[in-house]
C-alpha cells in the first residue's frame, strides 16, 4: 500500500479537541473522551506514533459495536487498601489506566506504595504517555500489560506464537527529566509489524520467526497456515531474556488478577498492572532523586562510542520529541488521518486544519 508522505503539521490541542470529539460523537461521555484524546495524541507527541492516534479507528469502531462500552464503572473485585483488583468490564482501557495510576499515586502517598491490577480492560495504547502522572509528583510508578485474547510471541526455543508483547514501563524521578523507560518483551511491537504489512515491507530487522525455526524480517510470517511469531527480545541468541521478562508481565498482570490465557477470552483488550511508589516513604524524596539524577547525568557525560552521540536516558528523546512537537506542531505518520477520515464523516467531526505553513 502505497502512502502519501506529507509535511503537514498541528497544533497538539487541535489533535486532542480532535480525537475527543470523535469519541464523544462516538457515545463516550465528553470527560472521558477528553482523557481518551489527551492520551492518544501523548504517544504521537512522544515519538510513539503507532500507539496514538493510530490506535483511534480500532477503538472507535469497538465503541461503535459496542464491545467497548461508552460509560459504567469498574467494578472493584477486591481492595486490601494498597492493593485493589478491578474488572474493567472492557472499558476503555486509556480512560482506566489514567484512572488507576492516578488512584495508586494518591494511595501511595499516603501508605508509601500501592497497586492496582485491571482485568477486562480494552487496550490502553502507549504506556509511556502515563508515567508522568506518578513522576510529576515525585513518585515512581511501574505499568505492566499483556492481552490474554491474543497469541503473537513464541517462547525462546519455539516457533509457536503463545502469548503478546507484553509491554514494561517504569518511570521515576531525577533532579533533571524524569526517566521513561518502555520496553516491550518481544523483538518489536504488533503495530510496527502489522504497520510494516500494510504497508507491503519489511521490518528493519529480523525480530519474527518463521514455522521453519529460522528469524525472518517478513511480517507475512505471521500470516502463515500455521503462522509465524515474534522473537522474544533478545532474539535467536538470547531470547531467553525477553521470555523471561515476558512471563513475568503475565504473572503480574493476569496472573494477579486471576483473569487470563486459561479462560481462553476473545475480546481484545488487556490485562493491566500498575504500581506506584513514593520515595520520601524510603529514604526520602530528596536522597531519591539526588542518586537518580547522579546516574543519569553519569550515563550522559559516558564516554561515547566513536562516530556517535553518545548514551541516552530512557525517555530523553521521547521528551525532545514532545518539546519540538509543541513548538512546531505535530507530524502525523501519513496513515493516520486517512484511517480515521471515514469515521470522522460518519460522526460528522471535522477533520483537524493543519498549521499554516511557515
Amino acid at each position: 500500500m502505497d502512502i502519501e508522505m506529507t509535511d503537514a503539521r498541528y497544533d497538539a490541542a487541535t489533535l486532542i479537541d480532535f480525537t475527543a470529539s470523535l469519541f464523544t460523537a462516538a457515545g463516550m461521555p465528553h470527560d472521558r473522551a477528553e482523557v481518551v484524546g489527551k492520551y492518544l495524541v501523548e504517544g504521537d507527541l512522544m515519538g510513539h506514533d503507532t500507539h496514538g492516534m493510530a490506535q483511534a479507528p480500532g477503538y472507535l469502531n469497538n465503541l461503535l459495536e459496542g464491545k467497548m462500552p461508552a460509560s459504567g464503572e469498574v467494578d472493584v473485585i477486591s481492595d486490601k487498601t494498597v492493593a485493589s483488583v478491578w474488572d474493567g468490564q472492557y472499558l476503555s482501557g486509556v480512560w482506566l489506566t489514567w484512572k488507576a495510576v492516578d488512584e495508586a499515586s494518591r494511595r501511595a502517598k499516603e501508605h508509601g506504595l500501592a497497586a492496582i491490577s485491571i482485568r477486562r480492560s480494552h487496550h490502553i495504547a502507549c504506556l509511556a504517555a502515563f508515567l508522568e502522572i506518578a513522576t510529576d509528583q515525585g513518585l515512581a510508578v511501574l505499568l505492566v500489560c499483556s492481552d490474554p485474547s491474543v497469541k503473537a510471541v513464541a517462547p525462546f526455543g519455539a516457533t509457536e506464537p503463545l502469548f503478546t508483547p507484553n509491554p514494561i514501563a517504569f518511570g521515576y524521578p531525577t533532579s533533571g527529566d524524569p526517566v521513561l523507560i518502555d520496553i516491550s518483551a518481544s523483538g518489536t511491537t504488533m503495530g510496527l509489524a502489522m504497520r510494516a504489512k500494510g504497508e507491503g515491507g519489511r521490518l528493519p530487522g529480523e525480530w519474527l520467526i518463521g514455522t521453519d525455526g529460522k528469524a525472518t524480517d517478513d511480517p507475512e510470517a505471521l500470516f502463515t497456515d500455521p503462522p509465524g511469531a515474534f522473537l522474544p527480545l533478545g532474539g535467536m541468541d538470547r531470547g531467553h531474556k525477553g521470555f523471561g521478562l515476558g512471563l513475568m508481565a503475565e504473572a503480574l498482570t493476569s496472573g494477579l488478577n486471576g483473569f487470563g490465557r486459561s479462560q481462553a477470552p476473545t475480546q481484545w483488550g488487556a490485562s493491566v498492572y500498575v504500581q506506584v511508589i513514593d520515595p520520601e516513604a524510603f529514604g526520602g524524596r530528596d536522597a531519591f532523586e539526588h542518586e537518580t539524577g547522579f546516574l543519569a547525568e553519569a550515563c550522559r557525560a559516558a564516554r561515547p562510542i566513536p562516530g556517535t552521540s553518545g548514551a541516552r536516558m530512557p525517555g530523553d528523546g521521547a521528551l525532545s520529541r514532545r518539546r519540538a512537537a509543541l513548538a512546531d506542531g505535530v507530524l502525523l505518520h501519513p496513515s493516520i488521518l486517512p484511517s480515521l477520515t471515514p469515521l470522522a464523516e460518519k460522526l460528522g467531526v471535522a477533520l483537524p486544519e493543519a498549521r499554516p505553513n511557515a
